[in-house]
């Protein structure tokens, strides 16, 4: 499988598959580079790198100090030098948005552009207090089915979800254990969340950054964590910006929604535009 060595030693699971152009995938908080596999079929032309973040999926765990967005971008610079990519165009979920602004403030010229799916620069509040009730916990349920049978609970902004697309989003995330059902992420992670729970995400300086490359936002209708509020304001300072709202869909669309990929192929295709020139 697939590994790179952080440059503090840490051993960093990656996807890597597909030919052509290169999209780097960065997923949310508690979740992992599973989150693109249904992905790969829907962008046949592109080679889709997904890395699991430190302390998720088949990464390694490290400690709550280490789980914070400046080190997660660094861990995915190193993946970059790892694989001699120069620069790429990015498509960050939730967390991996922020991680992606934050690598583009810091290094600019190796972000060829990026897709952010269901965040911006700055969140709503209620939407931070809402990932307390579960991040680090271990879930009720004692086996993947009943967790399935929960996720309109759970998630009670979906509608119109597959049952096929509940259980791969269940089996991605959860494993079954002989004490039940389990994370599949670092619970430490909840002290590192919960120590910047009074800290307001400000990434404008990273999204500022990317004057001059593609920017698409993706939005789930009924977020909690980008509001309509943001996305205004996100494009009134790049009135470039590329938008989708997909019904239906709350924190976080999974991205194979129509209005989902309209939007990530025209930023695609925005960034091919761009660097042909």
């Amino acid at each position: 499988m697939p590994h790179f060595i952080a440059s503090d030693g840490a051993r960093l699971f990656y996807r890597d598959g597909g030919e052509g152009p290169i999209l780097i995938c960065l997923h949310g908080l508690t979740r992992n580079g599973c989150d693109f596999d249904l992905l790969r079929p829907l962008l046949p032309d592109h080679r889709i790198i997904a890395p699991d973040a430190r302390g998720r999926g088949l990464s390694e765990q490290t400690s709550a100090d280490t789980y914070t967005v400046p080190r997660e971008a660094e861990d995915v610079l190193n993946l970059l030098d790892h694989l001699g990519v120069a620069a790429a165009p990015f498509l960050g979920t939730s967390r991996g948005g922020m991680v992606t602004m934050a690598l583009a403030a810091r290094v600019p010229e190796r972000v060829l552009g990026l897709c952010l799916n269901d965040i911006g620069p700055e969140m709503e509040p209620d939407g931070r207090m809402r990932i307390t009730t579960y991040v680090g916990l271990q879930p009720r349920e004692n086996n993947i089915d009943e967790r399935i049978a929960a996720m309109s609970d759970h998630l009670p902004g979906f509608s119109g979800v597959p049952a096929r697309r509940w259980r791969e989003e269940v089996q991605h995330h959860f494993a079954e254990t002989p004490d039940g059902l389990r994370i599949t992420y670092d619970p430490a992670l909840r002290d590192a969340f919960m120590a910047t729970l009074d800290r307001v995400p400000d990434m404008w300086h990273g999204f500022d950054a990317l004057a001059g490359r593609p920017v698409a936002v993706i939005r789930g209708a009924n977020s909690d964590i980008l509001s309509t509020r943001i996305v205004e304001k996100m494009a009134r300072r790049r009135p470039d910006l590329i938008r989708a709202e997909v019904p239906g869909r709350a924190h976080m669309p999974f991205l194979d929604e129509p209005e989902s990929l309209a939007a990530l192929r025209g930023f695609l295709a925005a960034v091919e535009a761009t660097y042909e020139n």
